[in-house]
């Protein structure tokens, strides 16, 4: 293929920072109307080389082609008038202007030097239309689903005239009914002839949706493959460099003594409805309990009343046989309680923090962490070397700034952090997030090792294939109670779906055997 033919070509791209290269020496090409996956682990180097096409970024070296000619991309504003126009993972949105004000930003129309928002209301709805972009052009930001803010950034960049798309980890936050919409999305731009730079890690959205995908590793490029005809388990292998694996081996659970012991749970939400009701649980040393549950049924207000984070209205939490209902979170944590939290920004990390720093949250007033309330730095430098070392934490130093860490190093960091207090309930909160499958095998196993320390282990995650995997007890959540619990051996992600919805075990067995008698039928 000519090179006319490309809409984007990225050739011998390198980025360095220092003596580190982020990018080194890729090339990446583009055609017009396809969907090209960049596929890469957490800290390979994806976003810095798509920041450098959206003008973010300048390239040490390297050259970039915009419809077979040579550019240099120096700003957003520039990218902007080639036509190209990012859908960052965190979006760039004020949450205190509207729909219309947050698209329209930085291009407002004007008539004679007033703002002429009906026009751009009209733009924007004609938009809306045209590529199904279901958005309230008068609502608040703040007061929008996150599907729908990132229906907000896509229209931002149509709205400049986009015609060659980057979305960057576009999946990470969205429900699974909102993966398939935007999939769905992504497919009418193409449609349409626009053309989309898709970064991602995850196997199955590029199998769903790609045509290309371009794997890079470490900063460097590994090749590019047709989508249709590469497995996942290669593209897994490409990305990593090893074969990875799938399935966690581990052997049977030995449960011991419970020590996470709920009774009679009552929590309320932020509105003041109830979000946890009377809800009984326990967890036993040597054991993963799996919490599955489509997200808001009860399970983030749960772990935050385990966790100190939530008032509890009633019903007592034990740890270890002590009563911790409604204690300070630094005695929870002190009673024996490790807690990887759902959102590792919000939750987990400080992120304008140095990694050393953040390591030792937990432990900084403790000997040798500090004497006499001084910092011993040294101290807190040398152990997070170590646990940097330990768990892999990918950082030029552990004095970087903890929002520097791909979000796979940062998970980690937290991991080691909690896990090296050697608490004895670890909870777990949706682990993996948005992590590439070299990092979840590895912080799998991880959960696994502590669970076969005799550590007890509450696993709260909403994908189904983790639960499945990890869980030697399954509770199902729906409407603040568990109406389930189920072994991973005797269940499937059907059944599990059906107990999510609110269904009976007893219903969902018949109704799935139902299904199966019918299928028999089918084919006879």
């Amino acid at each position: 293929m000519t090179e006319g033919n490309y809409v984007i070509e990225m050739i011998g791209v390198t980025k360095a920072f220092g003596n580190y290269k982020a990018n080194d020496d890729i090339f990446l090409s583009l055609k017009k109307g396809e969907i090209h996956a960049l596929l890469g682990e957490n800290g390979a180097g994806k976003s810095t080389l798509m920041n450098i096409l959206s003008g973010l970024l300048e390239p040490t070296s390297g050259t970039i082609k915009v419809k077979g000619q040579e550019v240099k991309i120096s700003s957003p504003g520039v990218a902007d008038k080639l036509g190209i126009g990012m859908v960052h993972q965190h979006f760039m949105l004020v949450k205190d202007f509207t729909v219309t004000e947050n698209i329209i930003l930085g291009s407002e129309p004007s008539r004679l030097g007033v703002l002429n928002k009906k026009a751009a209301a009209a733009v924007i709805a004609d938009l809306s239309n045209r590529y199904r972009l279901a958005v309230n052009p008068s609502a608040k930001i703040e007061d929008t689903t996150v599907g729908m803010q990132q229906r907000v950034e896509i229209l931002k960049t149509l709205y400049r005239g986009a015609d060659v798309l980057i979305f960057d980890e576009p999946t990470a936050v969205l429900t699974p009914q909102e993966i398939d919409e935007l999939m769905s999305i992504m497919r009418e731009l193409t449609k349409e002839g626009k053309s989309i730079i898709l970064i991602t890690h995850k196997l199955d959205e590029i199998k769903a949706v790609a045509d290309r995908c371009t794997v890079i590793r470490k900063g460097k490029s590994i090749g590019t493959v047709d989508v249709k005809q590469t497995s996942q388990q290669e593209l897994a292998d490409m990305m990593v460099g090893r074969s990875v694996l799938f399935r966690t081996v581990k052997k049977p659970s030995q449960p011991k003594q419970a020590v996470l012991e709920i009774e009679g749970l009552t929590v309320k939400e932020s509105r003041g409805l109830e979000a946890v009701r009377n809800l009984s649980l326990t967890v036993r040393a040597g054991e993963i309990v799996g919490i599955a549950g489509i997200d808001g049924n009860g399970q983030s207000e749960l772990i935050q009343a385990i966790t100190g984070l939530r008032k509890a209205e009633s019903g007592t939490v034990k740890l270890n046989g002590e009563i911790i209902t409604n204690l300070a979170p630094r005695k929870i944590t002190e009673s024996g309680l490790g807690h990887i939290p759902e959102d590792r920004q919000k939750f987990g990390l400080i992120l304008p923090m140095r990694l050393d720093e953040n390591i030792a949250l937990q432990t900084y007033y403790q000997e040798p962490y500090s004497k006499n309330s001084f910092l011993n730095d040294t101290a807190i430098e040398n152990h997070a070397i170590e646990l940097i070392k330990e768990f892999d934490v990918r950082t030029q130093s552990e004095k970087s700034t903890a929002g520097s860490l791909s979000g796979g190093n940062q998970q980690k960091a937290i991991i080691a952090r909690e896990v090296d207090r050697n608490p004895s309930l670890l909870i777990a909160a949706q682990p993996t997030r948005g992590l590439d499958v070299g990092a979840i095998e590895f912080i799998h196993k991880r959960l696994i090792e502590q669970r076969d320390k005799d550590k007890a282990i509450l696993l709260m995650s909403f994908e189904l294939d983790e639960i499945l995997n990890l869980s030697d007890i399954i509770a199902v959540m729906f409407e603040g109670e568990i109406v389930a619990y189920v072994k991973p051996e005797e269940t499937s992600e059907q059944e599990l779906g059906l107990l999510m919805a609110g269904s009976s075990l007893e219903k969902a067995r018949e109704e799935l055997e139902k299904n199966k008698e019918e299928e028999g039928s089918l084919h006879e």
